[in-house]
């Protein structure tokens, strides 16, 4: 049996101001309906032979991962959580081990949770051919076909041939120059990293308790350690945090004599900028691609996605990305993209909070959108899903009227549990024991009024959590 590893982590820096740090983009819907982990996953289980994904996220997104593995119908062969990044070698440790636990000869094929494949039958032919190799004790990655001399990504060379199912890896090489990629790309016998794997699951715990004995006793402890939290697994926290941060190129691939690539031309794309989007998507007669309400005028070769609740019109311009959310937009030439880790950046160092959350932020119970902010308030829309509950939870600076707009909401106010209905409002005082719970089968809705002399999400003490945050 073939087992799907997918790895979920990221920043969400790169296709800001989509993509935040509470939500990167391999949970957004970038091309068509699903998203880029819901397409991973539908991929690898349609793989013949594939059991149950394994995934490994950031604990702040365990449940987006749950909600959607739910919303495409597939279930979960373990979703780890990792208390701290500390790159893919590490990652993939726990998932060995994780596996290893439950089926001793077990095949690992690693993929990114944010990767675009289109033509998903030469991307099983090549998972087949890898399949062989692995088998016969190869760590195997997967060489993308170059067809232009791409300078963000690393190039693998190809050694001698085993037999006709791959090659044995000659050397990595980093990311080049110009120049030198479009040597590459003329002497045909180097390949993209994909960043995606296949081997036996005991054969990477071996070459990595060889090259990385770190990582390897560090992951060793943590999965040692861990503990059941609803349908997820917590691995020791302190365990993890002492294992060296480390790629598994740099920890494992380049160091072991066992390297194996198969060259694969399937339309793959890691999508790693808004200029890599653009060039995937379906564009117009003008080499434009618009999303939302856009009107344009004289406009080429441009990506412009607008918001749920704004036209964006355009006139005389062309090769550029402007990306509209609520809360923050973005203007930039397609040669330019790369630089939006530098405005994250600027965030990150003022202190703002467009980097780390949307205006409206996804829970496990549902979610809440900020609709206005100013001194000493803060409005918010709130909508709890059926069965839902929010945490038993009290502030220390801040208090809340709620007006319910719709459904019927259960509060809980210190010694009171009372039902509101629509059209009603409660007001829960400073310092009050509170929670807000849905017991019907229609969402609730509800306008938050809050205010105080602080108004931060850490202003929240949680006193009981189904969810288990603290």
């Amino acid at each position: 049996m073939l087992h799907p590893v997918v790895l979920s982590g990221g920043s969400g820096s790169r296709l800001w101001p989509l993509s935040r740090e509470n939500q990167p983009k391999q949970f957004l819907s970038l091309i068509g309906d699903r998203s880029l982990f819901q397409e991973t996953v539908l991929r690898a289980c349609a793989l013949p032979q594939a059991g149950l994904p394994v995934t490994v996220c950031a604990e702040g997104h365990r449940f987006m991962v749950g909600e959607q593995l739910q919303g495409v119908g597939v279930g979960s062969g373990g979703i780890l959580l990792e208390p701290i990044a500390r790159n893919t070698a590490p990652a993939i440790a726990l998932a060995a081990l994780h596996l290893l636990a439950r089926h001793p000869e077990a095949v690992m094929l690693v993929l990114p949770a944010d990767h675009l494949i289109e033509d998903e039958s030469a991307f099983r032919a090549a998972v087949e051919r890898a399949a062989v190799l692995a088998g016969q004790g190869w760590l195997v990655t997967f060489g993308i076909q170059p067809d232009y001399p791409e300078t963000g990504y690393g190039y693998i060379a190809r050694g001698e041939a085993l037999g006709e199912d791959g090659y044995r890896v000659a050397r990595f090489v980093e990311k080049p120059a110009l120049a030198t990629a479009q040597t590459y790309l003329a002497e045909g016998t180097y390949s993209w990293n994909s960043g995606m794997f296949l081997f036996k699951a005991e054969r990477y715990l071996e070459e990595l308790a060889r090259f990385a004995p770190q990582i390897h006793a560090a992951a060793t402890a943590a999965y040692a350690a861990a503990q059941s939290d609803l349908d997820f697994i917590r691995v020791g926290k302190e365990a993890f945090a002492a294992s060296p941060s480390d790629s598994i190129d740099y920890a494992v691939m380049e160091k072991t004599d066992r390297a194996a690539v198969v060259p694969v031309s399937c339309g793959w794309s890691d999508i790693g900028s808004w200029s890599s989007l653009w060039s995937v998507a379906e564009r117009d007669e003008d080499g434009n691609r618009y999303e939302g309400d856009v009107i344009s005028l004289d406009t080429r070769d441009s990506l412009v996605r607008a918001s749920e609740r704004r036209l964006i019109a355009t006139i005389g311009v062309e090769d550029l990305v402007i990306v509209d959310t609520p809360d923050a937009t973005l203007v930039a030439r397609k040669d330019r993209v790369q630089d939006v880790k530098t405005i994250v950046d600027r965030l990150k160092k003022a202190g703002r909070q467009e980097h780390l959350f949307h205006r409206k932020v996804y829970r496990p119970w549902g979610y809440y959108d900020s609709i206005d902010v100013g001194p000493r308030f803060q409005v918010k829309r709130i909508v709890v899903k059926p069965g839902a509950a929010l945490s038993l939870q009290k502030h220390h600076k801040r208090a809340e009227h709620w007006i319910v707009v719709s459904g019927v909401a259960e509060v809980t106010c210190d010694e009171r549990v009372f039902d509101l209905h629509e059209n009603q409002s409660t007001y829960i005082p400073l310092g009050s024991v509170h929670r807000l719970r849905n017991n019907g089968t229609e969402p609730v809705e509800l306008i938050e009024v809050q205010s105080g002399a602080y108004l931060g999400e850490d202003d929240i003490v949680r006193l009981e959590d189904v969810y288990g945050r603290s």
